[in-house]
């Protein structure tokens, strides 16, 4: 597993999706995983530290953890089938390991608010992750035309970066 953090959340203009950007601590991998309006706008107030007048579902599902005496340990991101990721609740119920299955999107919107770790299955990162890293310069000349080609294919995640706006203003008032 590797411990990573949302680096942000972010909106694409042109087609209104929204995307949750998570970024390994350790190095320079990341993790893009596309979310609804409500599980972003969740994510990105909670960023920000605002709050809303009333608890979003995530503000109630924690709380009600809290209630019944359990608290949230960590969050694992722990499959990816057909496009679809797969995440876990990992929960501490009275002294009891729990893990529930949830959507990544709720599971990250709950780990920010619990400020608890978040975990990637490795993988999963080796499967939709992406590395932007830059080739060593004391590579072989053949090694850095790889890791060029590799660069040149990494575009359309850097363009795609590029074009999308983060929700700074998620949340607050026109």
């Amino acid at each position: 597993m590797v411990e990573m953090s949302v680096e942000s959340v972010r909106i694409n203009l042109a087609t209104n999706q929204r995307v949750v950007i998570l970024k390994d601590g350790q190095g320079d991998r990341y993790l893009f995983i596309w979310i609804a309006t409500a599980e972003a706008y969740s994510i990105a107030m909670e960023l920000q530290g605002t709050t809303s007048l009333r608890p979003l579902t995530h503000d109630l599902l924690k709380s009600v953890i809290g209630e019944l005496g359990g608290t949230i340990v960590s969050v694992i991101i722990n499959d990816l089938t057909d496009d679809i990721f797969y995440a876990r609740l990992v929960l501490d119920a009275n002294g009891r390991h729990v893990e529930v299955d949830s959507r990544p999107s709720d599971a990250i919107a709950l780990a920010v608010r619990a400020k608890v770790p978040i975990y990637v299955a490795e993988s999963v990162l080796e499967s939709a992750g992406v590395t932007l890293s830059q080739p060593d310069q004391d590579e072989p000349v053949r090694s850095r035309e790889v890791e060029a080609e590799r660069d040149d294919n990494l575009d359309v995640y850097r363009d795609f970066i590029n074009s999308i706006e983060a929700l700074d203003e998620f949340g607050k008032p026109d």
